[in-house]
């Protein structure tokens, strides 16, 4: 495993990513866009909903609007399936899904 620069901040969403539980996914997105680097986790998750997906896609747009570069480093299948229903791939700029 790599050294990490002080300028990469990486969040791991929870395995039940919904509205009642994203409350600290909320606070620490907010905090990672002071990072230039941004490292999404979401291996982990097997919920996911609406309210959820939508703080993410709020996420990237703020992301971008600041410059910074968000790159996912794992994607879970409910994650995957979720975005894929809503129409929101590209919106979460999720990297193409991995044949099983």
């Amino acid at each position: 495993m790599g050294a990490k620069s002080k300028h990469e901040t990486r969040v791991s969403m929870p395995a039940d990513c919904r509205i009642a539980d994203v409350g600290e996914l909320h606070t620490q997105l907010k905090g990672a866009l002071g990072s230039s680097q941004i490292v999404l986790d979401g291996a982990a998750v097997d919920r996911i909903d609406t309210a959820a997906l939508q703080l993410l896609v709020v996420f990237q747009h703020e992301a971008k609007k600041r410059e910074r570069h968000v790159q996912w480093a794992g994607a879970s299948v409910p994650l995957y399936d979720a975005a894929g229903q809503l129409g929101l791939m590209e919106a979460l700029a999720l990297p193409a899904k991995k044949p099983a």
